[in-house]
Formats: structure tokens, C-alpha cells, sequence
């Protein structure tokens, strides 16, 4: 009975594991406080991004690595404040350090809130690149945001990530030994030899 309730407990601390990791998603806190793809245009107003290649990568976000190049790249914006549906916006992508530039979008209004600005043809080389953004206030003040990434460096697995699977191996493995009689002997069978030399 002990041992039923020890792989009980094993499996929900692993399930809790695999589904916590979606709260990790853009930094691991709730709101915006640790994200990592927004803009800051004004003190404590911010502009949120996610990129998307929907050709090579289907249903999968990005923010600083785009892992692919020439692939149909989709850059969304959404504003976080509401204020900003009422100002024009400039929207560039240049690589760097040459600062060419790969996309321009003229200051506009985007009364929606969300803006989706697309590259049919993506990247066109690996590399560092650099989205601006530009906002223009009532006055015609021009304030800027930038934000760096990569390209083109293919997948890229974050160390959080690698250490969230082997706990959930190690996990896996912890509840093999306590529900297998032979695999606990073999196991103990070498700690004991380990504790030996």
C-alpha cells in the first residue's frame, strides 16, 4: 500500500512538472515583469512581441532565435496598453551590425491593438538583427525601442529547459527503482559496491 502511494505521489510531482513549464513561458512569472520579448516605449508602457515561421516551425513561438532563415517569418506585436491604439507606430528590422534594412513598416495607426507584420520571404542570412520601433506621441515627439535577436542558428533548447527534462527523467527513473523489485536490487547491488571503493 506504501508503495502504491509512493508512485502516486512520484506521478503527480512529474504531471505537475511537465504542465508547470507553460507558466515558464516568456520568463517564469505571471504578467510581464520577467519577459523577455516586450518593448518598454514610455516608462511602465509596454509593447509585447512573438515571432512566428509557420512554414518550417507550425504552432511554435519565438522571441529572441528565429531558428530558420528564408521561411515565411510573422513579427506580432501587441499593445499592452490601450493608449497606443491612438498613436502612429514605425515598425524596422535591419541586420547588424551593418544596419541594413530587411523590413519597414511606415508609421501607422493600429486600432486593434495587435499589429502582424510579415516577411514572406524571412531572413535572409544568419546573424544578428534589430526590430525599432518607433512611437509619435500628439506632439510629434519620436520615441524609439529596440529589441536585439538571432537568426538562422536552428533550435535552440534553453538550459532551464534541459534541467526541467532530467529532473523529470530523474523523476521517472526514482519511481521505476521503488516499482521494480529487480532494478532496486541491481541499484542498491552498486551503491553498495560505490560505498566500498
Amino acid at each position: 500500500m506504501k508503495k502504491i502511494h509512493i508512485m502516486k505521489s512520484a506521478l503527480i510531482t512529474v504531471l505537475g512538472l511537465l504542465f508547470s513549464s507553460a507558466l515558464w513561458a516568456h520568463g517564469g512569472a505571471a504578467g510581464t515583469d520577467t519577459d523577455q520579448c516586450k518593448f518598454e516605449l514610455e516608462k511602465d508602457h509596454w509593447i509585447h512581441y512573438t515571432a512566428y515561421q509557420p512554414q518550417a516551425y507550425p504552432a511554435e513561438e519565438f522571441c529572441g532565435n528565429l531558428p530558420a532563415l528564408n521561411t515565411l517569418t510573422q513579427l506580432v506585436f501587441d499593445y499592452q496598453d490601450i493608449r497606443y491604439r491612438n498613436r502612429a507606430v514605425e515598425f524596422e528590422v535591419t541586420k547588424e551590425p551593418e544596419g541594413t534594412r530587411v523590413f519597414f513598416e511606415p508609421a501607422k495607426k493600429h486600432k486593434s491593438g495587435t499589429v502582424v507584420l510579415s516577411l514572406p520571404n524571412g531572413l535572409p542570412e544568419k546573424g544578428k538583427y534589430l526590430i525599432h520601433i518607433t512611437l509619435i506621441k500628439d506632439n510629434g515627439e519620436r520615441l524609439d525601442a529596440h529589441m536585439g535577436f538571432k537568426a538562422g542558428y536552428g533550435e535552440q533548447v534553453s538550459t532551464g529547459s534541459l534541467g526541467l527534462y532530467a529532473l523529470i527523467i530523474l523523476a521517472g527513473l526514482y519511481v521505476f527503482y521503488l516499482s521494480n523489485e529487480g532494478f532496486k536490487k541491481k541499484v542498491d547491488e552498486l551503491l553498495g559496491k560505490a560505498k566500498d571503493v
